[in-house]
Parts: structure tokens; C-alpha cells; sequence
């Protein structure tokens, strides 16, 4: 986002008649879009599904200053909205479909090849919403392969929720054709996108790289992502979903414990902790594998050695 928001300064310096920047978004998006315009001093709008995000993916646009529009409608009805009122001059889309916001994301894949020594990962793993950062993440790749700093390229997997999953479905019939569906509620929110307008870049993409598709159930990427947590990552659940696609191409044997693979994290936990104490509280439609809830005790010591001699024991970690 910021390769984007500096061309457009540098487009208003040179005279070109843009008065704000706009995009439709999940959250994230319009909190980078936010943020940028911010520091530039360029007005930011940013279109927003009611209800469909977490409360600190909607303060942060409103943090930083931009307009914020919350409307009564999905992600892909935010999505048709910002297309049209963008056909003015004036106003600048900044969605995945601009190619300067590619130019910028191809740094993800660039990044994951230098902290590998500049060799390859055998597989990455990325989250699958709009898809912007699927063809992203292979541009990036595809020039580090031809300017001959890596070999080869690694398998991309895109990982989706169930309930938004129009390229896994397309992947079970080969790509052979492609159909948006009405995404249903799901808890990785940002990924909840029936029509991606990147689709078709994304599956090339997936065709070169040799790419597999997965989605994830509701428990299968809280599960995920609360066992990710007990690693020490503080996870979102679209992280979660990625995890969950990994856990499940491992059980499958689509991929090896020998493979170095890397999944992609796209948000930091924080910004769904509703969601998260959810989980722990056990207040989720289905059960809740890894949920840690607080023992309350009165403040005895005998109450609580008895509880530690027993949580301990129970973990393994040494006898009290």
C-alpha cells in the first residue's frame, strides 16, 4: 500500500485532478489505505461490510482520519460500489485489481526468498480472500527465478474458508471454470469474498507454481490458530486457515515433514480478540479442541497448591 499511496503523491504533485484514494475492504486493507494517506496528507474513503468485521479493523481507518462508509452489504457489494464511484478522476481505487498495489505486495515472495539464504521454500501457504496477494506473491517469485537467484519456484497452496471458497471449487474441476458464490459467515472475516476480482490472475499463478487449493471448516481453523498460539504466535483466523491447510496437506501426504514450508501470516491476533475469547470460553458453535479457560479460586493457598499439584501432574512437567 505504500508503493501505491507514494505514486499518488507523486501523481497530485505532477497535477493529475485526484482528491482522495478509496477501496473496498475486510479490514486490513483499509487500515494500510488509512494509515498511508494519512502520512501523506491524501484523504482516504474506505468502504466497509457492517457487521462483517471485527471492531479494531474498523477503528483503525477511523483512527487515521479516513472516511469511513459502513454499509449494508457484503465485502463483494463493497467491492461493485468502489468500482463505480472510482470511474471518477478524482477519486483513486486502491483495491488489488491497480497493479501498483502488486508492485508493491511482489515484496512478500522477495522478502521469503532472502531470509531463506536466497533459496526457495519448498511450499508457501497464503490465505485466499480477493486473491490480489496470490498473483502478488508469484510475480515476486517468478522475477527471482528469471534474474537466476533462485533454481526453482515452490508449490503455492491457497487456503480458504469453507464458507467462502470459490477457488476451491473451481480447483476440484481442474479450473475448468469458475463460479463466485454468496460467501457465508465465517470467523476469518477477511477472506469472507464470493467474487475475487483477482481470480483469474491467481490461477494462472497456481498453474505455473503447481498450486493446490484447500479450504478449512470453522473448527478447523480456530483449532489452528489456538494451537498455532501455543507456539507463541498470536494468530488470526485467516493465519488459522493456512494452518489448518497445512495440517491437512501434511495428513494427506501432499506435503512432506522433509518440505520447508513457509505460511504466510495476514494480521496480527489482536485485532480479533472477540473471536478469540470465544474460544476459550467455549462460546462457538462447535467444540473447542485447544481452549484454556481460567481456574477462579479463593484466594487460599491450600485451593491453589491443590490446583497446581493436579494441573501439573496433568502436563507433565514435574510432580509438586
Amino acid at each position: 500500500m505504500t508503493v501505491l499511496v507514494s505514486q499518488v503523491k507523486q501523481m497530485i504533485s505532477e497535477g493529475a485532478p485526484i482528491k482522495a484514494v478509496a477501496c473496498a475492504s475486510t479490514g486490513d486493507t483499509s487500515a494500510a489505505l488509512a494509515t498511508y494517506c494519512a502520512a501523506a496528507g491524501i484523504p482516504s474513503i474506505v468502504l466497509l461490510p457492517r457487521g462483517k468485521i471485527s471492531i479494531a479493523q474498523l477503528v483503525q481507518p477511523i483512527s487515521s482520519g479516513a472516511l469511513v462508509l459502513y454499509l449494508d452489504t457484503d465485502f463483494d457489494g463493497c467491492m461493485k460500489l468502489v468500482q463505480e464511484i472510482t470511474k471518477d478522476e478524482t477519486l483513486y481505487l486502491a483495491n488489488s485489481m491497480n497493479s501498483l498495489r502488486v508492485e508493491g505486495q511482489q515484496t512478500v515472495g522477495i522478502e521469503i526468498v532472502q531470509q531463506f539464504d536466497w533459496e526457495s521454500p519448498d511450499v508457501i501457504i497464503i490465505p485466499g480472500g480477493n486473491l490480489g496477494n496470490v498473483s502478488a506473491l508469484g510475480k515476486g517469485l517468478t522475477m527471482m527465478r528469471d534474474l537466476g537467484v533462485i533454481e526453482k519456484l515452490p508449490r503455492i497452496v491457497v487456503a480458504q474458508a469453507e464458507h467462502a471458497n470459490p477457488l476451491y471449487r473451481s480447483y476440484q474441476n481442474g479450473f475448468k471454470s469458475f463460479e463466485p458464490v454468496q460467501a457465508q459467515k465465517t470467523l476469518a472475516s477477511a477472506i469472507q469474498i464470493g467474487d475475487p476480482v483477482s481470480v483469474q490472475k491467481a490461477i494462472r499463478v497456481l498453474k505455473q507454481f503447481d498450486g493446490i487449493v484447500e479450504q478449512a471448516s470453522e473448527a478447523e481453523l480456530a483449532d489452528a490458530a489456538a494451537l498455532g498460539d501455543r507456539t507463541g504466535m498470536f494468530n488470526c483466523p485467516h493465519t488459522g486457515v493456512a494452518l489448518a491447510a497445512l495440517i491437512k496437506l501434511l495428513k494427506a501426504g501432499k506435503i512432506d515433514k522433509s518440505e520447508r514450508v513457509v505460511v504466510i501470516s495476514t494480521a496480527h491476533g489482536l485485532k480479533f480478540v472477540e473471536m478469540k475469547v470465544k474460544y476459550h470460553q467455549k462460546e462457538l458453535d462447535f467444540p473447542c479442541r485447544y481452549a484454556n479457560q481460567p481456574i477462579e479460586l479463593p484466594a487460599r493457598l491450600d485451593a491453589v497448591k491443590d490446583v497446581l499439584k493436579k494441573a501439573l501432574k496433568e502436563r507433565g512437567r514435574f510432580d509438586v
